[in-house]
């Protein structure tokens, strides 16, 4: 037909471009909370860089701004075999009009694909797996197999006489970066199991590392207790004697001498 088109404006397209070279001009900075301070909790997409070389790319919603994601991630990389803090930097765009969503995979995409990004589908982003999870090996390229905790860094906590073990286990979780997960009453449930409840700590003056802690807190408890330090997290249970695939035995309660590695 002459004299008539029809049209529609490519805008997810145009938007990439015009995102992407946003991005790749603006000035890397340092992944630290002081840094986040002005970044606001809002919609948007960001990215991270490992010795100034792109390693993940995420997004947010209004739910879970760009702040809040980016001090999770920031944590994240704090007491890690392998990885300096210092190493790790972040890019971070606010996104007013297009929803984050279509534009992670679209970045992703135009940056070489997950192939081509080390962090992004090497479980960096993902929770705490869950209990079903402890005995999956990982693979050598997962972001825990590369850079697993490090439960020798000192830590700021005291224990205190009288405390019950669930109450420190509370405050160490609430200090440590990483996850230390630990029986509760019930499969499901949130209220620590009756042995943690009920046994009575002595003191433990600190500074003292996460290693020491877990040690002190387990030689209170009941025998058949067992402290294990997967590459990604801490976990407590009562199952002594019990081998995980990738693992360090930290403590078991009830028996004498150092636990060896496995």
């Amino acid at each position: 037909m002459r004299g008539y088109i029809d049209f529609e404006f490519d805008l997810p397209t145009a938007l990439l471009i015009q995102l992407t070279q946003k991005l790749d001009q603006l000035e890397e900075a340092p992944l630290t909370i002081e840094n986040l301070k002005a970044v606001p909790d809002v919609q948007g997409v960001y990215q991270l860089f490992l010795d100034k070389i792109l390693v993940y790319i995420g997004k947010t919603d209004a739910d879970a701004g760009l702040h809040k994601r980016l001090a999770i991630h920031a944590r994240k990389i704090m007491h890690r075999k392998n990885l300096d803090p210092a190493r790790v930097g972040f890019k971070a765009a606010r996104i007013f009009v297009f929803t984050a969503m279509d534009l992670e995979t679209e970045l992703i995409r135009h940056y070489g694909g997950v192939k081509n990004i080390g962090w992004n589908g090497s479980g960096f982003g993902a929770n705490d797996p869950g209990r079903e999870r402890d005995t999956t090996r990982i693979k050598p390229k997962n972001y825990y197999a590369q850079f697993p905790i490090d439960i020798d860094r000192t830590l700021e906590l005291n224990i205190n006489r009288g405390e019950t073990a669930a109450d420190a286990l509370l405050r160490l979780k609430n200090l440590l970066p990483y996850t230390i997960r630990y029986e509760g009453e019930t499969d499901q449930g949130r209220k620590p199991h009756p042995d943690l409840r009920t046994s009575i700590l002595s003191d433990l003056k600190g500074p003292n590392s996460c290693r020491q802690i877990v040690k002190h807190i387990v030689s209170h408890l009941p025998p058949g207790w067992q402290a294990t330090a997967l590459p990604g997290y801490i976990i407590l249970y009562k199952e002594s004697p019990k081998i995980y695939p990738q693992a360090e035995i930290v403590a078991r309660s009830g028996t004498t001498g150092q636990p060896s590695p496995h």
